[in-house]
């Protein structure tokens, strides 16, 4: 259980947690985690410190062409990190490559900037799907060669079937969150302070695994299938088939 000042996000506790698992020797070899934890700097910095593999669903393109669907987004444009220069989909090169500038979150890569000129942008037959600024000019942001390549790479797989399926273990782990926050009521402190809200966390996780344990039956025996719900009979009722991925008392 770890612990956050309410105006805390959660991927700045991705590498405080597995800190804390490797001091008492529980790190993964891979950590499946949701969206709000994935980032290109922590994805990297978990395997070069720690060699743990994080898997989750890395942000997308946030570019407006990308959003739209129209135009000539940052992907279109190819990147030569050996001679420091970038060409856009009409075949013109960059005149300037700066940084790597670090940015204001400490959950976001640092940033290099390739920009044209105008004399290269105003002339173009397509400029207004590349971009829409004042002076006509493009520039194009993208992380350093390493988190590049590991940025391409996750979004390629996350796209797969098989990396899908994968990361669909993780299901269970929403429901493990459902029953601390509505049946434990983890929502709400029962002491002033972070140290004792802790406290609180932790000792409710203790029971709830206690009360999970005593649920299981002996060994060797299969588990007994989940309950179905109340709007699962209902689709019963009625024969409305229920998607795969529902469980049931006869599956």
């Amino acid at each position: 259980m770890a612990t956050t000042d309410a105006t805390g996000y959660d991927a700045k506790a991705l590498p405080g947690v597995h800190t804390r698992l490797k001091r008492r020797g529980l790190l993964p070899a891979e950590h499946l985690v949701d969206g709000g934890y994935t980032s290109l700097v922590h994805l990297e910095q978990a395997a070069r410190e720690h060699q743990v593999t994080v898997t989750g669903p890395l942000p997308v393109n946030s570019t407006r062409q990308h959003r739209k669907n129209d135009g000539f987004g940052r992907d279109d444009f190819h990147i030569d990190f050996d001679r420091r220069q970038v060409t856009c989909p009409q075949g013109e090169t960059s005149r300037g490559w700066h940084g790597p500038y670090p940015t204001s979150s400490p959950t976001a890569a640092p940033l290099i900037v390739a920009r044209f000129t105008k004399s290269q942008c105003r002339p173009c037959p397509v400029r207004t799907r590349c971009t829409t600024t004042a002076d006509s000019a493009r520039t194009v942001g993208f992380p350093p060669r390493e988190l590049r390549d590991l940025q391409l790479r996750v979004r390629a797989e996350q796209q797969t079937p098989e990396w899908q399926t994968h990361y669909a273990v993780r299901s269970g782990v929403e429901g493990t969150i459902n029953e601390l926050a509505h049946g434990h009521g983890m929502r709400r402190c029962r002491y002033r302070g972070q140290q004792k809200a802790h406290l609180q966390h932790v000792f409710t996780a203790i029971a709830a695994n206690i009360e999970r344990l005593s649920r299981r039956p002996p060994t060797g025996e299969a588990p007994p299938s989940r309950p179905p719900t109340a709007f699962q009979n209902f689709l019963d009722q009625y024969g409305v088939p229920r998607p795969r991925s529902w469980r049931s008392a006869r599956d």
